[in-house]
């Protein structure tokens, strides 16, 4: 490390031209559940190796046992959106997600040999440099007793080839002072440009959460120098316009704001629009698609544009996802695409639902290594415009697996995904839901078949059709017929060829909820009391709870048990007393497949269902889903053929153009 002579923090060194890529920033509102994200006042760390192995290590603060301290317990005050203030004697960490700085990310994504960090202070102060490394172990750069006023140091990125990061402490050792700023910058010589970035918001219904984003992207100073255009696509009848701090949100934009109103053709239609624009448009280097239910980290948005500018090739930066209902807690780190199966996951190594409010940075060894992702999600996605221009727009698919695919599209011709550490929004997680069972089940199966012709690298779809086949099955012993009927849709669409995507895109979610309606389990009622007392027709065997089966023997022997029992006739008096009333995390086809019938309580809560026992439809849907299975793998080969020859067809804005004109809504509809 090397101390650089004192310069304004946010001038360019005359010698070396610079570019900030980050800000140490605080919360833009007063939310203290935001606050681990940005401050760690703990002194929390990862145990070592040694330590975490001896059983006689007490002292060591482990991932479960941190502290959670908060402003009103300690001598630091936030005073602005850069700045904070140390009473004498407080010390404050920024080993945080939103102000450590990603040296690993940057080491293996771009040129760059070293970063500058800039720090300006009120009075005397204490400053410590920490890096880490890809196993989570803290290591201390150098210990400066600062006079105060502005320092700058330049840290080397060779270090981190695996993982690692770096940040800083402040002791207020020799009475109060105060971070007036802090940022990190880059040598301007490695950028590959300067980029800019139109962002695409996609709609439905959902005005309140679409305008307070549209407060939040007008009201951060530094997006008005990334930020060309802002595109809200709104594809329902509660509209944005309509909201009545609108206006407000409009000139908070100035100028910037584009309204599009076109039928419902889902995420993918919307974002394709967006994506559209921004290429006739030519004014940006880059799309950002954010979903309209999101709260953003304006900070991010920028990290991302930068990330992106000084990239090595084109690159697409994705953004994390931290849970809206429970904010320190970081809901998805890195996704991958298994290629066998074609079904998303976590990367492994990484963990869903970290909550940094009680396992800080310093003190989660997974966070420090990096994660190589196979795509991200578009609840924030960065995507150049070369990447429109090599592989087209989205799938006409309405939702479900237009980001994952576009991803391993862009993939396939050298544009990688990169999950960037700091840029990241905030979102209502799916925990709570189960889309695999409602009107999106259509999706799920049909554009998951779609994406593995495209895409898969194993013959016939390697263990897709199995899985696939298995699904339907246990759908059905769940007595969750409504969702088999769709997947068998989803599958005789697929067999229909390319043509069906961009002709039905407009329209078969009206079918698909048509179709669903007719089945009893997907009635949800919001009265606790819609069903009668349940009653059993008979105890359960031994008195034992219902459970998951624990070996492979007693998993067959209860899947053959209530697979023979779906041919038996139903008892009549089911059909209007349910037999139990099961849980939504407890309704598993070990158990709903040896009742005749049950109330079932919805994913988030807030309704229940009747699920009856239909031995006609278990019969018929089985030999159904056997018969389209056994087809789909048949004639995998020449689909796979017609699929991949039409890809560019169907993805181009060509294609798209004259879908959006055949959804085109009146300004006055």
């Amino acid at each position: 490390m090397t101390a650089v002579a004192p310069t304004s923090p946010v001038e360019e060194n005359s010698v070396t031209p610079m570019r900030v890529v980050g800000r140490v920033v605080l919360p833009t509102d007063s939310d203290p559940d935001t606050l681990p994200l940005y401050l760690d006042l703990s002194n929390a760390r990862a145990p070592r190796e040694e330590e975490a192995e001896s059983s006689k290590a007490t002292t060591v603060v482990t991932l479960d046992q941190a502290p959670v301290i908060s402003l009103a317990d300690s001598d630091v005050k936030v005073t602005g959106r850069r700045s904070v203030l140390l009473h004498e004697r407080a010390h404050v960490s920024f080993a945080t997600y939103f102000n450590a700085f990603p040296a690993a990310y940057w080491r293996r994504w771009t040129d760059v040999d070293a970063v500058r960090l800039d720090i300006e202070l009120s009075g005397p102060a204490t400053l410590v440099i920490y890096k880490s490394n890809a196993r989570g172990r803290t290591q201390r750069v150098e210990l400066v007793a600062s006079e105060g006023g502005h320092q700058a140091f330049d840290l080397p990125l060779s270090p981190f080839g695996d993982g690692g990061w770096y940040w800083f402490d402040i002791y207020a050792t020799a009475g109060d002072v105060e971070l007036i700023a802090a940022q990190w910058s880059v040598p301007e010589s490695f950028a590959r440009q300067r980029g800019t970035a139109s962002i695409a918001i996609t709609t439905f219904n959902r005005p309140d959460y679409c305008v307070a984003q549209l407060h939040q992207l007008g009201g951060d100073e530094i997006l008005k120098d990334v930020i060309d255009r802002v595109y809200v696509i709104d594809q329902g009848n509660q509209l944005v316009a309509d909201q009545p701090d609108f206006a407000e949100a409009e000139a908070g934009l100035g100028g910037r704001l584009e309204l599009i109103r076109q039928g419902n053709l889902g995420g993918s239609g919307g974002f394709s629009r967006g994506m559209a624009e921004t290429l006739e448009a030519g004014d940006s280097q880059y799309v950002l698609l954010l979903d309209d239910d999101v709260q953003d980290e304006p900070e991010g948005i920028y990290r991302a544009v930068m990330f992106g500018d000084f990239c090595r090739r084109p690159t697409i930066v994705g953004g994390h996802m931290f849970s809206m209902h429970d904010k320190a807690a970081l809901h998805a780190a890195g996704e991958r695409i298994n290629p066998y199966t074609f079904w998303w996951a976590e990367m492994p190594g990484t963990k869903t639902e970290h909550d940094f409010g009680h396992r800080p940075l310093r003190a989660t060894p997974w966070l420090h290594r990096r994660i190589d992702v196979d795509y991200n999600g578009w609840w924030m996605c960065l995507i150049p415009v070369e990447a429109l221009r090599e592989v087209g727009l989205s799938l006409p698919v309405f939702i479900k697996w237009d980001d994952s695919e576009f991803c391993l599209r862009a993939g396939e011709v050298g544009i990688p995904t990169v999950s960037l550490p700091g840029a990241a929004v905030w979102h209502v997680p799916w925990v709570d839901k189960d889309d695999s069972i409602d009107w999106q089940a259509y999706y799920h199966q049909r554009n998951r078949w779609l994406a593995a012709l495209l895409h898969s690298p194993y013959r016939k779809g390697g263990g897709l059709p199995r899985m696939s086949f298995a699904a339907d099955v246990k759908h059905l012993l769940s007595l969750q017929y409504s969702a088999v009927e769709l997947r068998l849709k989803a599958l005789e669409d697929l067999l229909e060829g390319p043509g069906h995507l961009h002709a039905t895109i407009g329209t078969n979610l009206g079918e698909v909820r048509r179709m669903r309606a007719e089945h009893p389990d997907a009635v949800v009622t919001k009265d606790p009391a819609a069903y009668p007392i349940t009653r059993r027709h008979r105890p359960v065997a031994k008195g034992r709870l219902p459970h998951r089966p624990s070996n492979p023997l007693a998993f067959a022997a209860s899947a053959a048990t209530g697979a023979l029992r779906q041919l038996r006739p139903v008892r009549p008096e089911a059909l209007d007393i349910p037999e139990e009333r099961v849980a939504a995390a407890a309704a598993k086809w070990w158990r709903l497949s040896h009742l005749d019938s049950a109330v079932v309580t919805s994913a988030d809560g807030t309704g229940t269902s009747m699920y009856i026992r239909d031995p006609k439809r278990f019969r018929s849907y089985l030999r159904r889903s056997l018969r389209l299975h056994r087809k789909a793998v048949a004639r995998w080969s020449q689909m796979q053929r017609e699929y991949q020859a039409a890809l560019g067809q169907f993805t181009s804005p060509e294609q798209w153009r004259e879908t959006f004109a055949a959804n085109a809504v009146d300004a006055d509809d």
